[in-house]
């Protein structure tokens, strides 16, 4: 096994464990009596899922460098909106960045999937194909609704 392929391996296995994780913290932000290791864990292995994939040989700026970036820089956000709960819209920059920490995870998961499994890289061999676009923007509305809800009721109740 080439180096590489380790870190392929090593990066996919953190992002598949992180996506569940990600899930079960997002659903906490609606209900204060799931336990925080679901929140500690999830946040974790996102800035772990991106700080590998700068791993990667650098072949230039490609999406996957930029989603990387933007992914920490809304984990930080939120690191930041997590020591100051009570600085303005620190509740807010909590709640969506969660949202959007797991929905980052969920668009490379998708874009993966179809350039890695025969039947979807058929549906969609370039990524430009309506399959591949119809289910990044179902998965986006979905997101960005599970974010509006949450926006709206999230409050600084328990410890992290």
């Amino acid at each position: 096994m080439t180096y590489l392929t380790a870190i392929t391996y090593i990066h996919t296995a953190i992002s598949l464990i992180a996506i569940p994780l990600g899930i079960m913290a997002t659903a906490r932000l609606f209900r204060p009596d799931l336990p925080g290791h679901w929140t500690r864990s999830f946040l974790w292995l996102a800035v772990l899922t991106s700080a590998t994939g700068f791993i990667f040989p650098f072949i230039g700026i490609t999406p996957a460098f930029v989603t990387g970036i933007v992914a920490l820089a809304v984990l930080a956000a939120m690191r930041w909106a997590y020591t100051h709960p009570e600085a303005a819209f620190a509740r807010w920059t909590y709640a969506g960045g969660m949202v959007a920490s797991l929905y980052l995870l969920i668009f490379v998961a998708v874009v993966q999937a179809f350039l890695k499994i025969p039947n979807l890289h058929a549906l969609a061999p370039t990524g430009t194909e309506a399959p591949f676009a119809i289910t990044q923007v179902l998965v986006l509305l979905v997101m960005v609704a599970i974010g509006i809800a949450a926006l709206r009721a999230f409050r600084w109740r328990t410890a992290l």
